[in-house]
């Protein structure tokens, strides 16, 4: 949906792919031309190479924006874009390989001049974890290389636990990515998420559209996201952003990218990771800078240059997003898939909600839980957090459970409004409430 609007906008034809299971899907109906890619599993559809790039070449289409997951983050289906001919949204395969090995870009990141957190270099095996982490030292998070999106993550405190927890992340990685290789990474105890979007063109031009925060999440899963970070002061922020770009620039790297960072309770920062993709969070960058990131993403790919300088993108006033997921935050926040009976959404001045929901509409159990957005927008972050409690408060979904009475309790909690939370304060939160 997102991405229709923008082609729409520029002029562009947009065509849908879709599976079985979204045939009445509003991005089908919404975009200008929709072809059927296969049954509802995923890997018959959305994660099938072939069939993605047979549907390009039998509508002719000469660009493919991959969204934000799926194929989105794999340097083997954007080469065979490239060899099809087809124009990658992203940056290139190259980079995406280079960028998607999390120990690999680590190292990038250290040549860079951008600090990371203490842990190995390269990657190393189960059995080889245990020297590895008597020499960083414990706790120790336990990483897959090739992961992404909290995936394959663990946390081992002591010997004992790392045998059991590297052979476990090992599995899920090689079940999830087709790699079970690991890396380690000493935990930062009471860290904040804090993320910088940068956009780059084929140019040579590259900015910063300064950071988010994404400190409250779930199973390393963001909740909620806010744009600027609340724990930033201005000579950090200078600091984080730069090396941000820095890091862009190393790598070559064009097109919307994000860099994410670990920031210590003494105001220290970490480089973690680098989405090679635009994220689900990126309208709470669009609202305080006024930029279409989508538009610029599919202007890039188009060859243009990015047209605006550094000096001139400016962070105005404060945004907050709130994910809206299909799930039971009072059932150990178990799936709710099902059909929506009923469905309001909020509305007024800086109030924006993306969705592909409508009453009718079938939320189906074998994709991400995700429904809808709703990001909202004020002068300050006490604002922005009043105008969120009022928007929650008119957001109506029925028929399948939802986030939102959690979101409504969030904006309430005294944690979150007086920004003093971090990475651990969400688990800590639920696990006594």
């Amino acid at each position: 949906m997102r991405v229709i609007r923008a082609c729409k906008e520029l002029g562009l034809r947009s065509i849908a792919v879709y599976s079985d299971a979204d045939e009445d899907a509003l991005h089908v109906r919404l975009a200008d031309e929709h072809v059927h890619i296969g049954s509802s599993h995923a890997r018959d559809s959305y994660l099938n190479s072939e069939a993605v790039l047979r549907a390009a070449r039998d509508t002719g289409a000469d660009a493919l924006h991959p969204g934000y997951g799926f194929l989105a983050e794999q340097a083997e289906f954007a080469a065979a874009c490239d060899a099809k001919g087809v124009t990658f949204v992203g940056p290139s395969a190259d980079v995406i390989a280079q960028l998607g090995d999390k120990a690999r870009a680590r190292e990038i990141a250290r040549r860079a001049g951008v600090p990371t957190v203490p842990g190995t270099e390269g990657t190393i095996s189960p059995g080889e974890a245990q020297d590895a982490a008597e020499e960083i030292g414990y706790p120790i998070m336990v990483k897959a290389a090739a992961g992404g999106g909290g995936r394959g993550i663990r946390i081992a405190r002591d010997a004992g636990e790392l045998s059991k927890v590297s052979a476990e992340a090992s599995r899920d990685a090689a079940a999830a990515f087709g790699d079970g290789s690991l890396y380690l990474e000493r935990l930062v105890i009471g860290a904040r998420h804090v993320e910088v979007q940068v956009l780059a063109d084929t140019h040579g031009h590259v900015v910063h559209l300064y950071e988010r925060d994404c400190s409250l999440q779930r199973h390393r899963q963001k909740i909620v996201e806010e744009s600027p970070s609340p724990a930033l002061d201005s000579r950090t922020r200078s600091d984080i952003t730069d090396c941000a770009a820095r890091l862009a620039e190393a790598t070559g790297y064009t097109n919307a990218g994000t860099v994410e960072f670990l920031l210590a309770p003494e105001g220290s920062f970490f480089f973690i990771e680098m989405n090679t993709r635009i994220q689900v969070e990126h309208p709470v960058t669009e609202m305080v800078t006024g930029l279409d990131l989508v538009k610029a993403q599919l202007r890039v790919a188009a060859g243009d240059a990015l047209g605006v300088r550094q000096e001139e993108i400016q962070s105005r006033g404060w945004a907050l997003e709130f994910r809206i997921n299909a799930e039971d935050p009072n059932n150990k926040f178990l799936p709710s898939p099902g059909r929506i009976e009923s469905l309001l959404l909020p509305a007024g001045p800086g109030v924006r909600v993306d969705t592909a929901a409508y009453e009718g509409a079938v939320v189906p159990p074998l994709y991400d839980s995700l429904v809808a957005k709703l990001i909202v927008w004020d002068g300050s972050r006490a604002e922005a957090i009043a105008r969120g409690a009022r928007a929650l408060d008119e957001f109506r979904i029925e028929g399948i459970h939802t986030t939102i009475p959690l979101h409504r309790e969030l904006v309430g909690d005294e944690r979150f409004r007086s920004a003093t939370h971090n990475v651990e304060y969400l688990e800590e939160y639920l696990a006594t409430r």
